[in-house]
């Protein structure tokens, strides 16, 4: 393949817009704020899911509570009815002495339940407590995920411009180059991601192998407008003055 001296030394402006291409979309995938993101949405999961077993818990509480309190009033009033029963005057000894017996054990039992209910009621206030501990908790994750998605959007922002331009150079390089030339320097590219590199001291500029001696002598005799390629990595050489051939 044949190419004129000075279009082949443009390649080396068009392997350079290449490689910015090539380190924009290497940025865009390895972004820090992209690992900044996951690891805020695990955390605010976990804070989430934590939040709702303290709120579950506490709903469970504020049954049991209810339950509770339903139990005493129902005890406080068959407390009363005896001792209306017992204040009428119409009861027997016996049964007057069966009355008191009877609201001697409710009393106990009124007791025991007010114990209860006021270990839950303790039990509950925790909870609650908790439940504000883990929402502020969860508020801080999600501004840490804003935070860090508002860092990622930015940084995107200034790829795109980048990509953006640098995709209107390579638009505006690549019909200055013979159809033929472009399709093999795309070739290469795409398997070697360099499609060409200066011949520099006897060096590829894209493999940086060094070259023997008969390689050099045979790109010594070739013409200036034969298109060399480097026998390792397959880029097509660029020859300057700095090839030192």
């Amino acid at each position: 393949m044949k190419a004129e001296s000075v279009v082949q030394r443009r390649l080396l402006e068009l392997a350079e817009v290449d490689a910015e291409l090539s380190r924009v979309d290497h940025k865009r995938r390895t972004l820090p704020e992209l690992a900044e993101i996951d690891a805020a949405e695990k955390t605010l999961r976990e804070r989430k899911d934590a939040l709702v077993s303290v709120q579950m818990q506490h709903s469970d509480l504020d049954r049991e509570v209810a339950r509770q309190e339903r139990e005493i009033e129902s005890v406080r009033a068959r407390a009363d009815k005896d001792r209306k029963l017992m204040e009428s005057g119409s009861v027997a000894a016996k049964q007057l002495t069966e009355l008191e017996h009877e609201l001697a054990t409710i009393g106990r039992r009124q007791s025991a339940l007010e114990d209860d209910l006021l270990e839950l009621m303790e039990q509950r206030e925790a909870l609650e407590l908790d439940a504000q501990r883990t929402g502020a908790e969860v508020d801080k994750a999600e501004q840490v995920l804003a935070e860090a998605a508002s860092r990622r959007d930015e940084a995107l922002a200034d790829l795109d411009t980048t990509q953006a331009r640098r995709e209107g150079d390579r638009a505006a390089l690549l019909p200055q180059f013979p159809e033929d030339l472009v399709k093999l320097y795309e070739r290469v590219r795409a398997q070697k991601n360099i499609g060409a590199a200066l011949l520099q001291s006897r060096r590829c500029g894209a493999c940086r192998l060094e070259m023997d001696r008969n390689t050099v002598a045979e790109i010594k005799a070739a013409p200036v407008n034969e298109v060399l390629t480097c026998d390792n990595c397959g880029a097509i050489l660029v020859r300057t003055a700095e090839s030192g051939l």
